[in-house]
């Protein structure tokens, strides 16, 4: 049953952040983040970023919410576990580097809380 929940909830993470990246908010990430940004993905570190948050995810929040048949704990803990994955790396940033952009934290905050319980509810229905 995991190894399901996380294939799915890997693909439509992929699938939904990819967009965000590349078509949405690759312009904003630009223009606030300037010279800090690589010229080239480190593809390594983004990978290995997918896979830990989708294990979380589907560990965390996904199997669990399968289990008790309730979509509504998918999306609640979802949401949570999102807002506190991308607060732990945009709230540090904010306080450990200089000139890191408030928008960025704020813009993060609320795409990766949306993220998670987007992806969250949406495997929950995929996989029950």
């Amino acid at each position: 049953m995991y190894l399901k929940i996380y294939l799915f909830a890997l693909a439509i993470f992929v699938v939904i952040d990819g967009v965000w990246l590349t078509l949405i908010a690759r312009k904003f990430y630009a223009d606030q983040l300037g010279s800090l940004m690589t010229p080239n993905v480190k593809w390594v570190a983004a990978i290995l970023f997918y896979l830990l948050f989708i294990a979380g995810l589907a560990y965390f929040v996904i199997l669990p919410a399968v289990r008790s048949g309730r979509w509504d704990l998918a999306l609640l803990g979802g949401l949570f576990f999102g807002l506190v994955t991308y607060a732990t790396y945009d709230l540090t940033n904010l306080a450990t580097l200089t000139n890191w952009p408030i928008k960025i934290t704020i813009v993060d905050l609320i795409w990766g809380t949306t993220l998670g319980g987007i992806v969250s509810t949406i495997t929950y229905f995929l996989v029950k």
